[in-house]
């Protein structure tokens, strides 16, 4: 609850609209709190939603499709080779991210949470700036979450060049003749199963 000595705009202020953050908003919304949800991102639902784990297994599922397809051969039912059409396949990533993350905004309205769009720094204990192309506003709060999320490293030593690209940049589906994956972690597994059913 605010401070009796302080009269702040927000109860809470959370800071970044990923799974984290938005979660945090909602529960403490529902709570009675009056909570302000900033992000920088145009849509909510951060990494995950929008470049992340969600386009993720929808390339995922696609992949699976081909692979099934190609596995009932043994089994008597063949197909022929796939055709990708690689901006079609986009496109539906797309149209699922934009499902999700419009459903984000219709429950943020509902809630009554205030979405706060921009880069957000702390000014003070109780203050975040938050600046949108040259535009800005301070954000006065009793409590903050911070929930900023992650990006993508530059590893050092690499060179400045197109086709060294990021798990965001692998998303875009710009289907090269072949692809090296560097990382073994969750993240390459799937790019390099999707690219590889993609015939990558």
């Amino acid at each position: 609850q605010p401070s009796v000595a302080h009269a702040y705009d927000f109860d809470l202020a959370v800071l970044g609209a990923g799974p984290g953050g938005y979660t945090a908003a909602f529960r403490a919304a529902d709570l009675g709190l009056r909570v302000a949800l900033i992000e920088r991102s145009p849509t909510l639902g951060g990494v995950c939603l929008n470049v992340g784990c969600i386009p993720s297994k929808a390339l995922l599922h696609a992949a699976r499709v081909i692979e099934e397809a190609q596995a009932m051969a043994s089994h008597g039912v063949r197909f022929g080779p796939p055709e990708i059409d690689a901006a079609k396949l986009r496109e539906w990533k797309n149209s699922v991210v934009g499902r999700l993350t419009g459903g984000l905004d219709s429950l943020a309205r509902q809630r009554k949470v205030t979405v706060v769009r921009g880069h957000g720094r702390f000014v003070s204990p109780h203050e975040i700036r938050v600046d949108d192309g040259g535009a800005g506003r301070v954000v006065s709060f009793s409590q903050c979450v911070i929930a900023a999320g992650s990006e993508s490293v530059r590893l050092p030593g690499w060179p400045d060049d197109p086709r060294v690209i990021d798990s965001t940049g692998a998303l875009e589906l710009d289907l090269p003749a072949s692809l090296l994956v560097v990382g073994g972690g969750i993240i390459g597994l799937e790019m390099a199963t999707v690219y590889a059913a993609l015939g990558v």
